[in-house]
Parts: structure tokens; C-alpha cells; sequence
């Protein structure tokens, strides 16, 4: 990650000198951003509820030069939040850069899910954004940094997709929710964006399992699961986690400098095609 006599690349990266901290470090679209922004010169601290996603992720970027601590964190409790928030501190003095992308998965309709497993999903996807934006921005504020924060969406966010309701819920609230503490918290420098993925192609993340260590999986059949968004979106190739990598870098460094309260998609146009257009056929 740093060559010999690396001052001058230092010098050009755009997040040289800063401190990220993510949540959701698996070796999908967290692990893509980790790894973007270190490879711009920030420490990561790597925060996962799986203390492995957490250790890989953290142990790869110091394998290649980089800086990196593994923070273990139940996102939904507000004591494990502060411990992370000061571990943050203790490693690397502080956070300039806040990407929270935790969430879990659990597709399921509003006739079928149960209230516990709503609770829990919206408590992950909201709750444990609100704790860590309120903590690290406090953090900010204390120490004086002018920092950003990038939350990650979903075109399920945006759109009605069925049998995932709390999914789609939560990540439209955070919508707004971005749009909120982007306005409480302009005062103080803190920038707060979103970042808004879509249905991301698994090959990178296969790839990225392997560079971490893990057993190899065949990624065929994955592949093949993935064929029809990829034929869905316009421009017919899904994005990676690296993509959504360089758009948290770009989000967070002064590149993005006059930017807050905005949704940066990264959706190979999902969002934007008219609902009646096949994008896999010749237009009329």
C-alpha cells in the first residue's frame, strides 16, 4: 500500500492523515470501503458484531501497510458504541470519518414478519446509526475535527420492493435522517452524506475473502444469482464494493468539501431508469 520513499504519495492521498472508522466490516461492500479508504492513506478502525469480519478486515490493511485496529461492537448498545468510539481514540487519537454501513438481512413482508424481528433490524440499521453518528460527532466536536459522515443506503431505500419491509424502512429513513443531522450539524464542519449502493456483484467480494484468508468459495452459482439485476440496471454491469469504495473517499475527503445533506448513488442507474424500459433489449 505504501511504496518506498513514500512521503511524496502520502503527500497526494486524499485522506492522509485521517482516522475512518466503519462499521460492517464483511468482506462485501464494508470490507470494499475499508479498504478504499486506506489505500487513501486513513487508520481504519474496523468495527464488526462478528469479531472475525473485524480482525480480517483490520489485519489485511496492516498486511499491506496501512494502519488498522478491530474494534468487536453490538451497534444497538449504546456502551459498546462509547467503548468503540474511545478505542478509536486510544489507537489513533480520534475519527475524522464516519461510514456507517452495518445492517442485517432478513426479507421478509409486512405480513409474515414478527414485531421482534422488526424492532431488530430497524434498531441495527437506524439505531446503530443514530448512536455512532451522535458519539463520533460528539468526539468531533470535542477535539476540534471537522469531519464527514457517509451513510449507506440501498436502492431498497429509494424504491418499494416487496417482502422486505423493515430493510426498505430503515434505509429510507436514513434518508432523512442524513438530511437532519447534515443541517444540526453544519455548525461544527461535520459534513453528513449517504452513499446509496445497489444489488453489488459478489466476484470482487469472493476475491476479497480470499486475500483475507478465507476458504475459497465457487463463486458460479453466486454469479449466476446476480444475472438478472445485473440485466436490470442500465448500464448492464453491477458494481463492486471498490466502487462504492472511491465514492466514500470521495465523500469524505476535501474533494466533497462543499457537499452535505446530498445521496451520492453509485447504482449503474437503478434509480434513475424508467420502469417500463428492459435495459437488456434494443431501445424501440
Amino acid at each position: 500500500m505504501f511504496p518506498d520513499g513514500a512521503a511524496a504519495t502520502l503527500n497526494r492521498m486524499k485522506l492522509s492523515g485521517k482516522v475512518a472508522l466503519v462499521t460492517g466490516t464483511s468482506t462485501n461492500i464494508g470490507g470494499g470501503i475499508a479498504e478504499g479508504l486506506a489505500s487513501e492513506g486513513a487508520a481504519l478502525v474496523c468495527v464488526d458484531t462478528r469479531a472475525e469480519n473485524a480482525a480480517d478486515c483490520a489485519h489485511y490493511i496492516k498486511s499491506t501497510g496501512g494502519r488498522a485496529a478491530a474494534v468487536t461492537c453490538d451497534v444497538t448498545d449504546e456502551r459498546n458504541v462509547i467503548d468503540a468510539v474511545a478505542a478509536a481514540r486510544e489507537h489513533f487519537g480520534g475519527v475524522d470519518v464516519l461510514v456507517n454501513n452495518a445492517a442485517i438481512f432478513n426479507k421478509k413482508g409486512v405480513l409474515e414478519m414478527s414485531l421482534d424481528e422488526w424492532r431488530r433490524q430497524l434498531e441495527i440499521i437506524l439505531g446503530g446509526t443514530f448512536l455512532f453518528t451522535k458519539h463520533v460527532a460528539k468526539s468531533m466536536i470535542e477535539q476540534g475535527r471537522k469531519g464527514a459522515i457517509i451513510n449507506i443506503i440501498s436502492t431498497a431505500g429509494h424504491q418499494g420492493e416487496p417482502n422486505n419491509i423493515a430493510y426498505c424502512t430503515g434505509k429510507a429513513g436514513l434518508l432523512n435522517f442524513t438530511r437532519s443531522a447534515a443541517m444540526e450539524l453544519v455548525a461544527h464542519g461535520i459534513r453528513v452524506n449517504s452513499l446509496t449502493p445497489t444489488a453489488t456483484d459478489p466476484m470482487e467480494s469472493l476475491e476479497r475473502a480470499a486475500r483475507w484468508g478465507r476458504t475459497a468459495r465457487s463463486g458460479e452459482q453466486l454469479k449466476n444469482a446476480f444475472e438478472p439485476f445485473r440485466k436490470g440496471v442500465p448500464m448492464l454491469k453491477l458494481p463492486s464494493p471498490s466502487d462504492y469504495g472511491r465514492a466514500a473517499v470521495f465523500l469524505a475527503s476535501e474533494d466533497a468539501g462543499m457537499i452535505t445533506g446530498t445521496d451520492l448513488r453509485v447504482d449503474a442507474g437503478a434509480i434513475a431508469r424508467y420502469w417500463a424500459w428492459n435495459p437488456s433489449e434494443p431501445l424501440p
